[in-house]
């Protein structure tokens, strides 16, 4: 007999070597038929596993997150089996759930057409109506190695060499359909009804650029075609958003072939771009804070020294000055320590709050950049906080509500995340485990519920990260902390305590925007191009009817200049209507049009993007739209 703890903690006794499902099916018929998967002590499991010790289990249905993933999974089977009914000759690679969808990679002499995602898009309805029962079965590595070898599956074959030879290997069998997989699976393919395939890209085998390219289908399913409904038309709606197309029809960046990955600032994109500095700097100097800058290039001797060039050298740019190596900097860090450096610290010194504006560079493949979301140069708002070991959990509660405060005025909802020790870090467990706890213990006593991801952290310590939602519901990491043992070691930092001697400074390596690129990139798309007055490069636009009130309309410009505010002035010989058509595309919050009644009147016609909001007193347009501003309102 075994113990099994459920998810409401009732404890049940079974037979050893009942299955996940069969669990289900004795709680409920209906949990049975939604389960997709098992948690067994914590771990994702097929719902055909059986159980043969005392366990905690949960049953993961179409509403959790990991049983999403084995339906999503399950769907990329069909996808696969669908293409290789059409298509005889193509070699499967991988395909994993992804959030919100799945993929499948195929080897394919020609890329896949629309008309192709048609038809297999059809093919797939058809294996779902024959709700073909999805089996797992296992083989030891030699005969993984020979069935697959026969159904000449190349990357399946290579991938199972990969794995140890006392390896077991596990398939999944529906009808005809064989495949290379771990799970888990639903029962059968009658559950997935509502999908959609939705584009093709290139993707390099395992990544690797040396590798062949690959046709990646991409797709998402759902339990319920109103859950579908809803999803592609969010995908619409983020389409209108796309930041690529408004940056370029606002005219606030451009991307160039001279330069992939490398953006450029307009000059309206500069305006944007200097507001969020601005206020980056205002809300730190209130904050403590520092600023520094530290050069581009640095030497190679400090990389290795710092531990990035045996963590991270594959994503830096290398380069030689006098015949030595140097490196551009891919992370501000290394240069914070040397600045710490240049004197020596007394106890009463720290905390030390160190900001820079840092232009880091870091290598991305080509397949991987997209607009500002991914580039090879961004500006990352960096701090390192030098501290006293009794100083870091104040520390931390101070950057949290700094970073509460930033997200709070673009009205963005946030999570958080706690990522612990990787496999490929450096230090002590005890270090880790100091560092953890201290982490886990702000939040808990900030009172935020989140999430742990385990393996997750930095290599040389844990972070709290900041996933900000938009309007769509998607979400972002941009802010994060992480507590740092290692570098203070590692670079031999110092301060002088009370007793007189040398003792080494705890420090947090912690960003707010992130990437001030990404972060404009988040921006356009929640805000859809039409920023807050504050924000926006463009806050108002005069609009003269014609040529006989430009003089009038010169000393509004004017005006508005002397108080700080953003405007334009439109005098070309066109109509009002095309004029005011050509601002609103242009998002500008405020628009003032100038014509005889006016000018008579020493007033402006106000229009907002709420609509016509007629003729206003100068003096009483410019006061409410700099409160406005000043309290950085949202529309």
């Amino acid at each position: 007999m075994v113990k099994i703890k459920l998810k409401d903690g009732s404890i049940k006794e079974y037979e050893s070597g009942i299955s996940v499902i069969d669990v289900a099916k004795d709680l409920s018929e209906g949990l049975a038929r939604v389960a997709c998967a098992g948690l067994i002590n914590g771990e994702v499991v097929d719902i055909r596993t059986p159980i043969k010790e005392d366990c905690e289990l949960s049953i993961l249905t179409f509403n959790d997150e990991k049983g999403k993933e084995a339906f999503r999974h399950t769907t990329s089977h069909i996808l696969a089996q669908a293409v290789k009914r059409l298509f005889p000759n193509v070699k499967l690679a991988i395909g994993p759930a992804i959030q919100d969808g799945f993929y499948y990679d195929f080897d394919t002499e020609q890329a896949f057409t629309p008309e192709d995602l048609e038809k297999i898009e059809k093919e797939m309805k058809k294996i779902v109506k024959e709700n073909l029962k999805i089996e797992r079965f296992e083989l030891p590595r030699s005969e993984a190695i020979k069935l697959m070898e026969e159904k000449g599956e190349d990357y399946k074959v290579e991938l199972i060499k990969d794995l140890p030879e006392d390896a077991t290997i596990s398939f999944y069998k529906q009808g005809e359909f064989v495949d290379l997989c771990a799970g888990p699976h639903l029962m059968s393919t009658k559950p997935v009804k509502a999908f959609k395939l939705l584009s093709v890209a290139g993707a390099y085998w395992r990544g690797n650029e040396n590798n062949k390219m690959l046709s990646r289908i991409y797709g998402t399913s759902f339990t319920k075609k109103a859950d579908l409904d809803e999803y592609l038309n969010k995908l619409e709606e983020a389409k209108k958003r796309d930041h690529r197309k408004l940056g370029k029809e606002l005219e606030l960046f451009a991307l160039m072939e001279e330069g992939p990955g490398f953006p450029f600032f307009l000059p309206k994109g500069m305006e944007l771009r200097n507001t969020l500095i601005d206020y980056w700097r205002e809300k730190h100097k209130k904050a403590g804070y520092q600023e520094i800058s530290t050069p581009i290039i640095l030497n190679q001797d400090l990389w290795h020294r710092s531990g990035h060039w045996d963590h991270y050298k594959d994503n830096m740019y290398v380069t030689k000055i006098d015949g030595l190596d140097f490196a551009v900097k891919p992370m501000n860090c290394p240069g914070g320590m040397l600045v710490y450096k240049t004197k020596m610290h007394s106890y009463r010194d720290l905390p030390i709050r160190m900001a820079e504006l840092g232009l880091v560079h870091r290598h991305e493949l080509s397949g991987a950049l997209h607009g500002l979301m991914r580039v090879r140069n961004f500006t990352q708002d960096d701090a390192h906080i030098f501290m006293l070991p009794e100083q870091i959990k104040d520390e931390i509660k101070r950057v949290i509500d700094l970073i509460d405060e930033f997200y709070t005025v673009f009205g963005f909802k946030y999570h958080v995340e706690l990522s612990t020790r990787p496999e490929d870090s450096m230090g002590s467990d005890e270090d880790w485990e100091r560092a953890t706890n201290a982490l886990r213990e702000v939040l808990e006593e900030k009172g935020y519920d989140y999430i742990v991801n385990e393996g997750d952290g930095a290599f040389y310590g844990p972070k709290i990260d900041f996933h900000l939602e938009d309007c769509l519901g998607r979400t972002w990491q941009c802010g994060t902390i992480q507590l740092d043992f290692q570098m203070p070691e590692r670079f031999d930092l110092v301060y002088i305590g009370q007793d007189g001697e040398k003792h080494r400074p705890v420090m947090i390596h912690r960003v707010v925007f992130g990437s001030i690129e990404r972060f404009i990139g988040i921006l356009i798309e929640h805000f859809a191009g039409a920023f807050p007055t504050w924000l926006s490069p463009v806050q108002v636009k005069v609009l003269p009817i014609s040529e006989k009130y430009h003089d009038y309309s010169q000393k509004v410009v004017n005006k508005l200049k002397e108080e700080g505010i953003k405007v334009e002035v439109d005098y070309r010989s066109e109509k009002i209507g095309y004029k005011i058509r050509e601002a609103r595309l242009q998002r500008i919050p405020y628009m003032l049009i100038i014509g005889q009644k006016e000018e008579e009147e020493n007033k402006v016609s106000v229009r907002s993007r709420k609509g016509d909001e007629g003729a206003k007193d100068l003096s009483e347009f410019i006061k409410r739209i700099k409160e406005e501003i000043l309290l950085k309102k949202k529309d």
